[in-house]
């Protein structure tokens, strides 16, 4: 694949992400134009050519997700009727992904629907990072570059040089995530473990872990209303801990997730640019700190291209 000629496009989810991620290829962005009509259909013009191009597009569905989605999908049709080579779709937050398997009679699994969504409109390839379940990479008969955030939130942490750490999952679902952020900080974990007595109960919450006296960063793939990562964060400190940190790869951030983070007992909320924050819609929180993931979008982005190993880049040393 590599003979053929490398080009990026985006729509309208995280333009400036796809500029960055752009820049550090040292190309440009694909000429295209995002429409939306008066009664909510979206019109996309492609003002270059594609064909027997290996076109990477990339496009978060983030908020406002199903816009967003069809954008993508949308695209990816107009390059595959355009006879691009090949088509990937980059999409760094994947949304509906915590829609990933029926918890009661009769639920949808959207998460499926939107996989096989992507794959109809034409798209041969997909690129994301820290997916709410790893299972969702199965729901695809394409193939799945899953990146992670973790190299980059250890380096970040790395250069703080916080002592006496201890990395925290706010549920047992995320264990894996935290050991995997640990093992690169070489520190331990515990485990808020949440549990409801009875329905209309208050919830009760245990750590399962030393945390007494440390300072503790606690790990989660999305914050959305920012209820549980602030809660945590009282019981930990009512329990022991010292300053209390919070990281995650997608800063979802519905209100009033900003307001209850400014309020909180958590010092500094560490994330990514996956999604584009918007204050006017989101709030304003004086402890937000923003890690760029475009060097390493670009990275995946020019080793698929080439034919070199993705995995490489999340080898722990």
């Amino acid at each position: 694949m590599s003979g053929n000629v490398l080009k990026l496009f985006t729509a309208n989810a995280n333009p400036a992400l796809a500029e960055e991620v752009a820049e550090c290829m040292g190309i440009h962005v694909g000429l295209s134009k995002v429409k939306t009509f008066c009664d909510g259909e979206i019109a996309l013009e492609i003002n270059e050519s594609v064909r027997g191009a290996d076109v990477f597009i990339i496009q978060p569905t983030c908020y406002p997700v199903n816009n967003n989605m069809m954008e993508l999908l949308i695209m990816i049709d107009a390059m595959r009727r355009a006879s691009a080579q090949r088509i990937t779709a980059v999409i760094p937050y994947y949304g509906y992904a915590r829609q990933e398997r029926k918890t009661k009679a009769r639920d949808p699994i959207s998460a499926k629907l939107v996989a096989n969504l992507l794959t109809a409109a034409g798209a041969d390839r997909i690129i994301t990072m820290d997916l709410h379940a790893n299972a969702i990479q199965g729901f695809f008969d394409i193939p799945v570059d899953h990146l992670l955030a973790a190299p980059i939130l250890a380096e970040y942490y790395k250069s703080r040089n916080i002592s006496d750490l201890v990395i925290v999952s706010p549920d047992v679902g995320g264990v894996t995530r935290a050991r995997g952020l640990a093992n690169r900080l070489g520190v331990d974990i515990a485990i808020i473990d949440k549990r409801r007595p009875e329905a209309n109960k208050s919830e009760i919450m245990h750590v399962i872990g030393d945390i007494k006296g440390k300072n503790v960063i606690m790990i989660d793939d999305i914050i959305d209303t920012a209820g549980t990562i602030t809660k945590g964060a009282a019981v930990l400190r009512q329990m022991g801990a010292k300053d209390i940190y919070a990281c995650c790869t997608h800063p979802v951030f519905s209100p009033p997730a900003l307001e209850r983070l400014e309020s909180s007992l958590i010092k500094e909320v560490v994330t990514t640019n996956s999604i584009t924050i918007y204050p006017e819609r989101q709030g304003h929180c004086t402890k937000i700190k923003v890690i760029s993931i475009a060097a390493l979008l670009s990275e995946a982005i020019v080793r698929i291209h080439e034919n070199l190993s993705v995995s490489r880049l999340f080898d722990e040393k």
